[in-house]
């Protein structure tokens, strides 16, 4: 029997998030179907456009993605500080964005007075918005519900192009974070679709790449921008990694614990061994971040291989998992005790 989504999500315990979800029957998100010849490559645009967008409307962070033929894997930070800090105008300007908004809150942005009614009335509507804003379960309803019409509507067919509601999985710490990110950045890699992290076309990984190619333009846009007294880009870019700074000999802390080089380095060292064309060798030395996390060269492997059939609803270390179950779902069965030890050695 599902869960209810109230049980799998609490940003309180921990803000990051793995979500799955799939075409139902044998409807393709992209890719090209074999029996008919159609190429749905487009698709795969409209699920990256749309993440970016309703990023920058939602309080919430895309850390990692990944568009495959028939299912998509996100991995998702809920920002409860800049939600809580939005006031009342930025929440009703962010939703009339997603929705068609009530008439007293039309009303309340163009400065007209409101009767004791109409004000408790909104006051009731903002803080609903609000806590919608900071909901994963509202950011795939419009992540989803869009691209369904969209491509039946090129189908020309009517029901349903999901087979259900998307499956949840909360990250409790930094390698079960770090785990999960990789698994989603390398899918490419591992289905033997792509033979390296820069032809991994649609993923996170490769789109990190190509901003470091870019950053020294990126830099002069930024700096021409702030000369103009330009308005930023609104669509939004992945959550940013840790960097070094190194005019100020200070490390950026942007939610996620690691530094993009000790990511890059690790994903590159992984995705060579995973490569089911050629024979895997394991360098005696180990990357930087499995030697900070004190994680087994084989138990990394096999976690990049099988995260997603590790684990349910939540990852992390055994003891927080149990808590997280029996806090939100009553105690129910926990999968994954070997793999969340493996991870998590003993000191």
């Amino acid at each position: 029997m599902t869960s209810a989504r109230r049980t799998l999500i609490d940003a309180e315990t921990t803000p990051f998030y793995h979500v799955i979800n799939l075409c139902v029957r044998r409807a393709y998100l992209c890719g090209s179907d074999e029996l008919t010849g159609k190429s749905f490559e487009h698709r795969r645009g409209w699920i990256v456009d749309k993440i970016k967008v309703l990023s920058s409307i939602f309080c919430i962070d895309v850390c990692a993605y990944a568009v495959m033929s028939n299912h998509y894997h996100l991995v998702l930070k809920i920002d409860l500080n800049e939600v809580n800090a939005l006031s009342h105008r930025d929440v009703i300007s962010r939703w009339q964005q997603l929705f068609h908004g009530h008439e007293v809150a039309t009303k309340y942005m163009k400065g007209e007075e409101l009767i004791e009614g109409e004000q408790i009335l909104l006051d009731g509507l903002i803080a609903e918005w609000q806590e919608r804003l900071a909901s994963i379960s509202w950011f795939m309803r419009c992540l989803n519900e869009e691209v369904a019409r969209k491509a039946n509507r090129e189908d020309e067919c009517k029901g349903a192009f999901w087979e259900g509601r998307f499956k949840s999985q909360a990250l409790l710490d930094e390698q079960a974070l770090l785990a999960c990110m990789m698994y989603v950045d390398l899918n490419p890699i591992r289905a033997g679709i792509a033979g390296s992290l820069q032809t991994s076309d649609f993923t996170s990984i490769q789109e990190r790449i190509a901003e470091l190619s870019t950053a020294r333009n990126t830099q002069e846009k930024a700096l021409k921008a702030a000369d103009d007294k330009t308005d930023p880009d609104t669509v939004a870019r992945l959550k940013p990694l840790a960097e070094f700074d190194g005019a100020t000999h200070q490390t950026t802390q942007s939610g996620i614990p690691f530094h993009f080089s000790d990511y890059l380095q690790l994903i590159d060292w992984t995705s060579r061994i995973i490569r089911y064309d050629k024979k895997g060798f394991i360098d005696s030395s180990r990357p930087k971040l499995l030697c900070e996390l004190g994680i087994s060269s084989a138990a990394w492997l096999t976690s990049t291989r099988e995260f997603r059939r590790q684990y349910s609803g939540v990852s992390g270390r055994w003891d927080a998992m149990c808590k997280f179950k029996k806090k939100h779902q009553s105690g129910k069965w926990c999968k994954g005790k070997a793999s969340s030890q493996a991870l998590h050695p003993s000191p």
